[in-house]
This record gives structure tokens, sequence and C-alpha cells, in this order.
């Protein structure tokens, strides 16, 4: 069957034949004059070249060797340029697993609209605020982007992927645009049942099975985005007290890559990918004029902290950070976002980094948040207090070595007295200088790039997490993981 040489190197053998061993290897027999006439009429002359000019002509135009036409199923003659790894099909979803959800951007939160992060193909509205903070030239590259809209950004990213294929009969991969955390955020507050956080999920899986592309591996060769925390689909019961849906203990998506802002360490299938920022440059020069401008930025302040209290909690480790922080105001920068959003149109939050050597990052509401991304943008280096905050989580996009980059602090020391600033006063100037400069070469890692100015776009984090996935599903194919599929009628 056609399907089976679509994946692995089933074709190798055919590919590797010698021209004798495929069919037109005879040569043509060359046409001699008979000795015993020395003169040949002149209608026979014409028989001769007639028959000749055919004989060539059969000879160049026949069925050609297999060897020397490339195959659009494996040959990378087809692909585009990077995409040595396969390309990706995107399902044309149902507007209610994805466009409609959008629109109810009223209901994804109690307290105050989403609909400004629809904007700018979900980068939200411009950071025009910024003005004066940030380098003019580039100004027009930073955006409002709300930090749960992973899954409108890459949906839109996925449209203009280079990589993108409209067969899906010759695609690696196959992109389920299906934005699962808007499906649930309407659903996370208020009275409601854990039916209603599952309705869509379960609606959307139904949808994707009876696709014959999803039949030939049982959804082995699938992903998706999520935008919200791993355990925001993980829900353990039906219980409707549990928080959030159970998507991911959904029989159909035991097979399934996805893309997470926070992953679940133990999940094989599942990869950290970074939150969006508010940076998103629309070429290779935006970022080297950033990068340019938080290398030279003058520092004031030893460490910044952006967070607030969080008094319902016990023992909250924010308290403990903030007091640490409003107990040195000579060395400390603090944001209180207990007492204003830090979501959407802070600026305080760049200023405080810019002007910091040093970031405190405690968990948010999982292990990460957006601020570590926040913060590493700006030039300073994160402090970490949970190592699943960053070095058990996006591997792909930071250094491999943490203590090139950041600080380790672990929180019980913080609880037992442990002071945090003399442990980065500890730190000598060139100590820092280093880290920063680690911290700046990977900027281009983990934001987002603006595709809409066309190409002159730096290799981003979008880029970094489709490359890894296509290198995943191949590397699944070449042990064998993908290779027995069912056929497709």
């Amino acid at each position: 069957m056609l399907r089976t040489k679509i994946y692995g190197t089933m074709l190798a053998p055919i590919l590797g034949q010698s021209q004798s061993e495929i069919g037109g290897s005879k040569k043509p027999k060359t046409l001699e004059p008979k000795t015993s006439r020395p003169i040949l009429s002149n209608r026979s002359i014409l028989f001769i070249v007639i028959l000749l000019q055919f004989v060539l002509v059969a000879y160049f135009t026949r069925a050609p060797n297999v060897s020397s036409v490339p195959s659009r199923w494996n040959s990378q003659e087809f692909r585009p340029a990077g995409c040595e790894s396969g390309t990706i099909y995107v399902y044309d979803l149902p507007a209610m697993f994805n466009i409609d959800l959008q629109h109810k951007c009223n209901d994804l939160d109690p307290w105050a609209s989403k609909c400004k992060a629809n904007l700018n193909g979900g980068f939200g509205p411009p950071a025009k605020e910024l003005a004066g903070i940030v380098p003019e030239n580039i100004l027009p590259a930073w955006y409002w982007t709300d930090h749960y809209w992973g899954e409108v950004v890459y949906h839109n990213r996925m449209l203009n992927y280079k990589c993108r294929t409209m067969e899906p009969e010759s695609a690696t991969a196959f992109y389920i645009p299906f934005y699962v955390g808007l499906a649930v955020g309407n659903y996370l507050w208020g009275n409601h049942s854990a039916k209603e956080r599952d309705w869509h999920c379960e609606m959307m899986l139904k949808w994707v099975q009876e696709q014959k592309w999803w039949k030939r591996s049982n959804g082995a060769d699938h992903m998706l985005m999520l935008g919200r925390l791993t355990w925001d689909f993980r829900r353990l019961t039906d219980d409707d007290d549990d928080w959030g849906t159970k998507f991911l203990h959904m029989p159909a998506m035991q097979n399934v890559i996805r893309l997470s802002v926070e992953r679940h360490v133990w999940d094989p299938l599942e990869v950290a990918v970074p939150y969006p920022t508010i940076f998103h440059p629309r070429t290779k020069s935006d970022v080297l004029e950033w990068q340019t401008f938080v290398r030279r930025r003058r520092r004031t302040s030893l460490f910044a902290f952006v967070g607030g209290r969080r008094e319902k909690i016990k023992n909250d480790f924010r308290g403990l950070l903030q007091d640490q922080c409003t107990a040195a105001p000579d060395a400390c920068r603090h944001v209180d976002c207990a007492r204003k959003s830090c979501l959407d149109g802070t600026t305080a939050i760049l200023e405080a980094f810019l002007d910091s050597d040093f970031c405190l990052q405690p968990r948010g509401d999982g292990f990460t948040r957006r601020s570590v991304f926040d913060c590493m943008m700006a030039g300073s280096i994160p402090v970490f207090f949970w190592r699943q905050t960053a070095y058990l989580q996006y591997e792909w996009f930071v250094p491999t070595e943490p203590g090139r980059y950041s600080v380790f602090i672990h929180r019980d020391y913080v609880r037992n007295g442990t002071s945090i600033r003399q442990v980065l006063e500890g730190y000598g100037r060139e100590e820092v200088a280093r880290m920063r400069e680690k911290v700046v070469e990977y900027i281009p890692k983990f934001v987002y790039s603006d595709p809409s100015e066309g190409s002159g776009n730096p290799r981003d984090a979008f880029e970094i997490a489709m490359n890894g996935v296509l290198r995943k599903f191949k590397d699944h194919m070449e042990r064998g993981r993908l290779g027995k599929r069912n056929d497709v009628q």
C-alpha cells in the first residue's frame, strides 16, 4: 500500500536501485547497413533516418529511473528549507472549538473582559504606554499580550508556518487548533458542573476520532497546545467541586503530544513552552536592538520582586519575599501586585526588571509563571526557589547549566531566615555580567515573533517548539512507534 511508503525508510531499497534494475535499462539497438548493398536508395536512407529518430525519442522519453524521481512523501527536495524533520497539517476544526470560544471573551474572567486579548492575532492591544521605556524604533513590536492566550498565538503562527502542508497524506504531524484553555476557562469559576467543564473536550475528541488521519495511528502523530497550566486539565474525579477538566485523562488523549506553558514533569508526551511575553520582534534587527539596549542598561537595584501577598494561603512564601524586599528599599525594587493588576498594561513591571540585576521568581498558580520570561527578557537574572519553576520545564529554551544564568535558593532556607540580599551580594560584578550575558543570549529563544512582517524573523520559541516536536515524531517513526499504522482508504 502507498501508505506504508510514507513513513520511515521503507523507500530506501527502491531509491537505491540502479538503472539496470529498473525498466528501461536496455540500450537501443544500432542499425547498420548491410554490406551486400554498397549503395542505398534514397527511400531506404529516409526510412533509416526516421527509424533512428523514433528510437532516440523513445530512449529519452521512456519511463525514468525511480531513483531519479524525488518522492513527495519522503524527499526533502519537496520541503521548504528548515523542514527536514517533516511537515504539519492543521485541522480545520468547527468554529465551536476555537473561534467561537475566542469571541466569548467576556465570560473568560469573572473580574474583567478579555476581549482586548483577541486583537492583533492574539497579541493584544499595542503597548503604546511603553513609549520612553523601550527604544522608539522597536515600540511597534510590543503588545499587552495575555499570558494565557498561547492557544490563539500558536494557531495563528501555525497557519503561516513554513512547514505547514495542505496535503494531509504527506504530513509528518497533525495540529489540532482546539482552544481548550479558553473552553475550560469559561467554567472554572461560578456554579458549573464537571460535565460542563468536560463538554467541549469530549465533543472535540469525538470529532477528531472520526477523521481518517487520526485512525491510522490512533492520534500518535497529533499534537495541540494548552494555553493554561497542565493541572487545569487533569481533574481526577467527576466531583463538581474538583478543579478543571479531565481532558488529559480521557482515553483518546493518551497518545497525543501537547505543548503547555507548564507541563507535568512525569508525562513524556508534554513539552513545556514559554508563556507569551509582551515583546514580539518583527525582524532579527528588533531582537539585536533590544539585546543591545538591555546589555547597556544601568541597573540601580540589586534585585526586584514583582508579586503580592496571598493572605489566605498558610505560610505564604510570597509574603516572606515581600518582607525581605521592603526591608531593603535601597537594594530591592518592589511591584505590589496585590494592590494593582499586574496582567495588562503595567509598565512598572518592565521598568523594575530593567533596573535590577536579579529578580525573585517564586512559584505562581503552578510551579511556573509568566514573570520568569518577563524578567529574563529585561536582562535580569532570575532567582528560583523551586527547581520545577524552570529547570525541569523549559529544556529547549533555557541554558542547560542552571548556574550559568540563574541563582537557586531553596525555599526552606528562606523560611529559616536566610537573607536573600546577602546571597546576591556575594556575586561579583564580573560573575553578574557573565550571567546576564547568558540571559540576553537566550532572549530570541523564548519570545514569539510577529510573522506579519514577512521574512527575516528570528528563530523564536514557536520555531524551536515545532522543530522539537517534529524531531520527536521523526524519532518515534524511526523507532517504530509510528511505523505500524492502519492503511487509510
